[in-house]
């Protein structure tokens, strides 16, 4: 009977050693689109930049094991209530009104929105200044939502699928001008199509409650164990050193405590 025991104790307690293993994979949702320096992809079809960098960070810190799941931008928060993935970490803002729907870990990085433009046209990022013009937004994004609020009075607002599209459609002449995070527009105007076309025209005006205070991880209401988790791993990173480490590699300012946001 003894043996029997023992023999079930360590069936059970393999049992429950699967089960904490599995609940330490973490599919982490981002859109499978090019949006530099955060996010590319090679030859091979592998992804990475500074975004993904830092999540491989925060997973090994926190003993997660992470697996980078694509879902389209506009079906990243459907795909997490859904349980499809259990986060999302893709330059998402955090916002008031997407905490409505799900909740979001502290803040991982937090820069500028910027708006570019036809070098070929004088104009700034003011409701003045656009007047006229057709700016370009990609969808579902706190950029769309801050031209809607601002600029509609002044300018014609088209929202595209992805930011590379609306890139394209400004190197084209379709658009005067598109809004975006500063560090992604500045990855654009360096490529060989944004130098030849289109310059910074300036940074929008603070509204902390379209913009947010920063990007953070996305994550369902109920899940206060990853959240806890995530939160751990970003200041494990920041307190050791490994945050700083990978920043240098693509930017050389700090991008953690920057003015606005992102997506």
């Amino acid at each position: 009977m003894k043996k029997m025991l023992a023999v079930l104790a360590t069936v059970a307690g393999l049992a429950l050693g699967a089960g904490l293993a599995q609940a330490e994979e973490v599919k982490v949702g981002f859109s499978p689109e090019a949006y530099p320096p955060f996010y590319s992809q090679d030859a091979s079809g592998n992804w990475g930049g500074w975004e993904v960098e830092i999540i491989n960070a925060i997973c090994d810190a926190e003993k997660l094991t992470c697996t980078l799941t694509p879902i389209p931008w506009d079906g990243l928060i459907p795909a997490l209530t859904s349980k499809k993935i259990d986060a999302i970490m893709n330059s998402m803002t955090i916002t008031n009104e997407r905490k409505k729907t799900i909740d979001f870990s502290d803040k991982y990085y937090n820069t500028p929105t910027a708006v570019i433009g036809s070098k070929g046209q004088k104009f700034d990022a003011s409701p003045e200044g656009l007047k006229g013009k057709i700016i370009g937004v990609q969808v579902s994004t706190v950029h769309a939502a801050y031209a809607k609020k601002h600029f509609t009075e002044a300018a014609e607002i088209k929202e595209y699928q992805t930011q590379d599209e609306a890139n394209q459609d400004l190197a084209a002449g379709r658009i005067d001008a598109t809004q975006a995070d500063s560090i992604a527009l500045d990855a654009f105007l360096k490529s060989d199509g944004g130098k030849a076309c289109c310059d910074l025209k300036g940074y929008v005006a603070p509204d902390d409650e379209v913009l947010g205070p920063g990007v953070g991880a996305g994550l369902r209401k109920d899940d206060a164990a990853l959240k806890d988790k995530i939160n751990a791993g970003i200041k494990a990173i920041r307190d050791n050193g490994k945050y700083d480490e990978i920043t240098k590699k693509y930017f050389d300012f700090d991008v953690y405590g920057a003015a606005a946001q992102s997506n």
